[in-house]
């Protein structure tokens, strides 16, 4: 029972790095635009060779995003698969597909950094080249991001809050509340794949409730009536 307090507490703690983590690296490159943070600066390159200390210190964080996305997953999979191993394998690799995409999405930037920087040497004669690689790097990440952050993350948020439902290891309207955020976000994100934008706000509700969530587990733990599944339990499981 201990082993399962001091799991649930440190994904808490996990939970909030890896919501707070993006949020801290738009604003530290939010001249890159992007959601909330709106179009892109026309002088983004300009900008982004200017502020270089800036962008290695959003790279950190993104790194500290990815460890965080990878620990989730990690910590709870021996939780999760004593009630369905399946969605809780599905829940770990969709996290890994994130941490992968979060990695592209930090190679796009640092890539993007040494553009702008051979940019601001380069002058006049050669700014279209360079605006233009500029463009595509900047559209590699933000494809990046769609998929991983966006799409997948949205998914895994499905996956977790319908064990969780399932299994009431928290209250169901916590494990509910994330389904209907989660099926928000993703409905939000696969229409910005036909160029369909929504309001950025959608993905709200999923926010907050991974907030709560996190609270909870830090300060709740997990339901002690559901940790521990009966033999019978197991046996169906098992069939």
């Amino acid at each position: 029972m201990d082993s399962n307090k001091t799991a649930a507490s440190f994904v808490g703690v996990l939970f909030i790095i890896a919501t707070l983590a993006p949020i801290l690296t738009a604003l530290f490159v939010r001249f890159l635009g992007g959601g909330v943070m709106g179009e892109t600066s026309p002088d983004y390159l300009v900008t982004m060779s200017a502020s270089e200390t800036q962008v290695r210190i959003a790279l950190l964080i993104e790194l500290v995003w990815v460890l965080a996305v990878v620990g989730i997953p990690v910590v709870l999979f021996p939780i999760l698969k004593k009630y369905n191993e399946a969605l809780a394998l599905g829940f770990y690799s969709l996290r890994f597909i994130e941490a992968i995409s979060t990695v592209v999405s930090g190679i796009g930037l640092l890539a993007l950094l040494a553009v702008s920087q051979e940019f601001a040497l380069a002058g006049a004669p050669n700014a279209s080249l360079y605006q233009s690689l500029g463009n595509l790097l900047l559209s590699v990440r933000e494809a990046a991001f769609l998929i991983g952050s966006g799409l997948v993350w949205s998914l895994s948020a499905l996956v977790l809050n319908y064990i969780l439902y399932q299994t009431r290891l928290v209250p169901r309207w916590l494990s509910g509340w994330g389904l209907v955020g989660g099926a928000l976000s993703l409905i939000t994100y696969f229409l910005q794949v036909f160029s369909i934008h929504l309001t950025e706000f959608m993905f709200l509700p999923i926010a907050l409730q991974e907030m709560v969530f996190a609270v909870w587990l830090i300060v709740k733990g997990f339901d002690s009536s559901a940790t521990a599944p009966s033999p019978a339990r197991t046996e169906m499981n098992g069939m």
